[in-house]
């Protein structure tokens, strides 16, 4: 097979200031070749100044979140057959949206690392360790409860596909509210206040206006969505109620 890469470029050192698009073409194409392997070979074999973010290449660190055909993907999971298009087999490339793009594909994930901090994504828990040495344990249900958005890889596929973060750079995001939300609901941890708090301010989960763009741009699969709206119904119900016991919530949210 024969594909055409349209690939927006950006060189903010070189002769051209403005993103501009630039195709490629890439012969003996197999249909189970992946997105980042053809765009190995175009940097590779035809232009070495082409620059992306890769690591793992297993889907696991989430470095190389770019937009594929207008859609947030990781370019190491998807299949060339997936995303070819038109008379051309072309796929189109771009970064992810919403965040400053330094190069090419690559963005500046400061501001989106910085939200993450926000929400102080760490075990707190200040009691002392059990008298046997042991961990500190939990159900299978308790663990349960969160065990979706511990699979979060901070690669901002869901922020940077949410409309609200494009318009508001201050929005904490879909990503960082994962994360609190795997703490939040952890029955061992005794953070939940103060996170709570946090992101009941402004910019915190009430700028999200559940367009659910966030659940398909993961690639974990994690439900996105319904994670926020648990984080906003705890919120709510803290308020309601004055109080919020860390134990009763899980009974709550999952009866």
């Amino acid at each position: 097979m024969e594909i055409t890469f349209r690939i927006r470029r950006y060189n903010p050192e070189g002769g051209n200031k403005k993103p501009f698009w630039q195709e490629y073409t890439l012969k003996d194409v197999e249909e189970t070749n992946r997105v980042l392997e053809m765009l190995h070979r175009v940097k590779w074999e035809q232009d070495g100044t082409l620059s992306f973010r890769r690591s793992c290449s297993s889907g696991i660190c989430g470095s190389d979140a770019m937009r594929i055909n207008g859609r947030n993907m990781l370019a190491c999971k998807v299949l060339v057959r997936d995303v070819v298009r038109g008379p051309k087999n072309t796929i189109q490339v771009e970064p992810i949206l919403g965040l400053p793009v330094l190069k090419d594909l690559i963005v500046d994930m400061e501001p989106f690392f910085a939200h993450y901090r926000e929400v102080m994504p760490y075990f707190i828990n200040n009691d002392p360790l059990p008298a046997d040495g042991r961990e500190r344990l939990q159900s299978q249900e308790d663990r349960a409860i969160f065990d979706d958005t511990t699979n979060c890889i901070l690669c901002a596929a869901c922020t940077t596909s949410c409309p609200s973060f494009w318009a508001n750079g201050k929005y904490v995001g879909p990503a960082a509210i994962v994360q609190a939300h795997r703490f939040i609901f952890d029955s061992r941890d005794q953070g939940w206040k103060d996170r709570l708090s946090i992101l009941s301010e402004p910019n915190g989960v009430w700028r999200c206006r559940t367009i659910y763009n966030c659940t398909p741009a993961c690639p974990r699969h994690i439900e996105v969505t319904r994670a926020i709206g648990e984080v906003k119904l705890a919120i709510q119900r803290g308020k309601r109620e004055g109080i919020i016991d860390p134990e009763s919530i899980p009974a709550k949210f999952h009866e």
